[in-house]
């Protein structure tokens, strides 16, 4: 198998099972509950998070994934707006690239919003 961490964050080793599911894990937060996580952005703004994989040109590693934190209206009744991450990892399936984002701690996750957040706030 191959895969690649980009090092935007800690190499994960993706292929060792698992014996439990954790909900400390974005897969496993989704696994354990059934939606995404919820954060509260350093903008103050709710958050949740969508893994997004797409296929691009490398024939060496086809796939690339990264996260978009949809932002929500204050009262929870639609989305007004969005920020995402840098491309994360890459690899040669999208199940294996959905993997990678899927080990992702929530803690890191949230570092990574506040990083999108900033970096759109200094782009406008």
């Amino acid at each position: 198998m191959h895969t690649r961490t980009l090092d935007r964050g800690p190499r994960v080793a993706v292929d060792e099972p698992r014996s439990e599911v954790e909900d400390s894990t974005l897969g496993g937060y989704f696994s354990v509950h059934s939606r995404p996580p919820a954060f509260e952005g350093c903008d103050r703004q709710p958050y949740t998070v969508s893994l997004e994989v797409e296929q691009v040109a490398d024939p060496r590693a086809p796939y690339v994934g990264y996260l978009v934190f949809p932002r929500w209206a204050e009262t929870g009744l639609g989305v007004v707006g969005h920020v995402q991450t840098d491309i994360l990892c890459e690899g040669r399936g999208r199940d294996e690239v959905r993997e990678m984002l899927g080990v992702l701690d929530l803690t890191h996750i949230k570092v990574l919003l506040d990083q999108a957040i900033t970096r759109k706030h200094d782009q406008d």
